[in-house]
């Protein structure tokens, strides 16, 4: 094991694929001579060349556009866009392209593009560049979605997405890029589907993905240290397809479940599990679901309303101790 950074986890799993197929490239804007804006392409222009790490104008719709239809030649493509909020200037062709030509020309055209994105609230960045853009991403037929919430995802999820036949888009997160933790030496991959157990309990299951598995970590400690409340925490790390087997295992087993998530609350990633958790698991609670999640506003910039619009740990062990009655 090696101990490294987020975006050092990225920028391997970048450099192992375009090394093994010289038909991997990446594009986006600064990612080339800047090596990026978080360093996740750092050092890859130098090796690769501007054929294979392409520096883009601030156009996100072009760019996108031209790595869909690279992928739907055989090529494959990771394109970064610099903030999901820019996103939203390239749906066209992500929603009505990529999402759609395998389905369209009756499984004959296939579309290996990876589109990376980091979103989320990040240190007053402030409302145009602090979206939560998972809810959109899941709504579209045709699109995998995945997000890491460790070094070692950001590495293993990458290198799974370049080899899908499908199109991923990958969630990263603002605020982890410099988040450490182990990563094998060896080459490995992290599942496209598939939830994971970050620690196992018996009282409560709190479901997280991306930074919000980190809010339930802390606050599963503390719950054990201060209250004796042994909670299960599960990475859904998958939102698109959601593993809804492993969501319902999970729940019959604790028979309690907290959802946590950094987004708003409606049509959300909380929305669609606690659904499942109505179809699947309905008898097996002993408690209604709760959810903790941001406020509905728009992200502030001053720090202290940005801080007081998004939830943590302490608002996790509230809910879990208002559930449990302790």
């Amino acid at each position: 094991m090696a101990e490294m950074m987020y975006w050092q986890g990225i920028l391997r799993a970048h450099d192992e694929e375009m090394a093994r197929d010289p038909l991997v490239f990446a594009m986006g804007e600064d990612i080339g001579v800047a090596g990026g804006t978080y360093k996740a392409t750092s050092g890859l222009f130098a090796k690769y060349g501007e054929q294979r790490v392409i520096d883009t104008p601030i156009s996100e719709n072009s760019y996108t556009g031209i790595g869909v239809g690279a992928a739907m030649i055989g090529a494959r493509p990771i394109v970064e866009i610099m903030s999901v909020n820019f996103a939203w200037l390239a749906m066209d062709q992500l929603m009505n392209n990529a999402a759609k030509i395998h389905y369209m020309s009756g499984g004959r055209i296939r579309c290996p593009f990876v589109m990376r994105v980091p979103g989320g609230t990040a240190h007053q960045l402030g409302a145009q560049h602090s979206a939560r853009m998972e809810k959109v991403f899941m709504g579209i037929s045709g699109l995998r979605v995945v997000t890491p919430a460790t070094p070692r995802d950001a590495y293993g999820l990458l290198k799974s997405a370049v080899r899908c036949d499908d199109p991923v888009v990958i969630i990263e997160h603002e605020s982890m890029y410099n988040l450490k933790g182990e990563i094998p030496d060896e080459e490995f991959f992290t599942p496209l589907e598939g939830v994971e157990v970050m620690r196992p309990g018996k009282d409560v299951s709190i479901f997280a993905y991306n930074i919000s598995v980190h809010w339930a970590l802390d606050a599963a400690q503390k719950l054990a240290q201060d209250y004796g409340i042994d909670a299960e925490v599960v990475d859904l790390r998958a939102l698109k397809p959601m593993d809804r087997a492993g969501i319902a295992a999970s729940v019959r087993k604790t028979h309690r479940a907290v959802v946590v998530e950094e987004d708003e609350a409606p049509v959300g990633v909380g929305s669609e599990v606690m659904a499942i958790l109505n179809e699947e698991c309905f008898f097996d609670l002993d408690a209604a679901p709760v959810r903790v999640h941001a406020l509905d506003v728009p992200i502030p910039y001053n720090r202290h309303l940005e801080k007081a619009a998004i939830p943590n740990a302490g608002e996790v062990v509230a809910a879990v101790r208002k559930m449990l009655g302790r």
